[in-house]
Formats: C-alpha cells, structure tokens, sequence
C-alpha cells in the first residue's frame, strides 16, 4: 500500500459554470481509485462532491463520507458509499474528515470548500498534522487564493514560510504524481486534532 492511502476531497457541491472542473473532478476520482487510494469527502450527492465520489465508486475504489445529520435530513447525503459517517455538526465533520485522511486536495469549489481548505492550512501551521495539502489550480481557478496569500505575506500579517504549507498544481495527473513521493504524517500529528 502506498503511504498515503485515504485522500480528504474538498470541492464544491454544485457543479459550477466551467464543465472542465466537472472533467477534472471525475479524471482525479478514477486516478485516486485506481491508485489504489480511498477517497475521503463531504458525503454529499450533488454537484463536484458527487462527480468525484461516482468515479471512485465506478473505478472500483472506497469512497468514505461524512456528513451532518441535519444535511442528511434535507436528502443529499449519498446513498452508495462505502462507509457515510452522521456527525451533529460541521465543524465534527470537518474534525472527522482530517481524521480519517493522510493527505487534502482542493479542487474547485465555494465557501465551504475555502473554509475547509484554509482550517486544514491553518492546523498544519499551528502543527496540529503534518499531512500534504494539494489545490488543483486548473485553468488558474484558485489564482486569487495565491494572490491573497501573498497580500498576507505582504502585509506583515505572516512569514513567506507559509507558501509552504499548501502545494498547488496545475492539473488532476500532478495530485497522482506528488501523492507518490509525499511523506505520511507522523502518527503524533495525525492525533493532535483532537
């Protein structure tokens, strides 16, 4: 087994208006399946979420969701998964998801997608985990998320050393590539979340 075998997804729940971030998302949920790695997500049906869960499942891999209860109630948690963890509340959920991960990749999406995104930075810079955090800046998609890290730099509001915490790539195929040579975590700071 490779040592990075669970990959926490975070991606929009609707599908947005460029369909090569719908492409993309089903390319890297066949590549993480057949990689023979299990993808970790939000648990939900609709939009990016589901177009990278379905292509795990098709390819023949283990897809893990977690999701709130009250988002299972309004019917749009996924009903095919592997495993679909009920939480009380999202911030449980996002506390589960890191858990159950050896490393997070950020494909396109909303708010919930750069909350969850930044709260992973941000315990990997408190060193509450050390595992790999990968965004897929796919036609330039997150480019004002490094314009904005550099303006915090810029402002004095943090070191330049904070670059390295997030790795951004360009495509779906640089995930794959870079999971295949980035460390695992420490089993220490796979613990210090909770």
């Amino acid at each position: 087994m490779p040592p990075i075998q669970s990959v926490c997804v975070y991606c929009g729940s609707r599908a947005g208006a460029d369909p090569a971030h719908r492409t993309a998302a089903v390319r890297f949920g066949t590549l993480l399946a057949q990689s023979g790695r299990r993808l970790v997500y939000g648990g939900g049906s609709i939009g990016l979420m589901t177009a990278v869960a379905d292509a795990v499942l098709a390819a023949g891999g283990e897809v893990i969701g977690v999701i709130p209860g009250f988002l299972e109630r309004l019917e749009v948690g996924h009903k095919g998964l592997t495993e679909l963890h009920l939480v009380d509340s999202m911030h449980q959920r996002k506390l589960r998801m890191a858990d159950l991960a050896d490393a997070f990749v950020a494909l396109p999406g909303g708010l919930g997608t750069l909350d969850e995104l930044l709260e992973v930075i941000t315990w990997r810079q408190l060193r509450l985990h050390d595992k790999p955090i990968f965004v897929v800046n796919q036609g330039a998609y997150w480019q004002p998320l490094l314009h904005l890290l550099d303006a915090v730099i810029g402002g004095g509001f943090a070191d330049r050393d904070i670059m390295r915490l997030v790795t951004f790539v360009p495509s779906v195929e640089d995930v794959l590539t870079a999971l295949e040579t980035a460390p695992a975590a420490g089993a220490a700071a796979q613990t210090r979340l909770r």
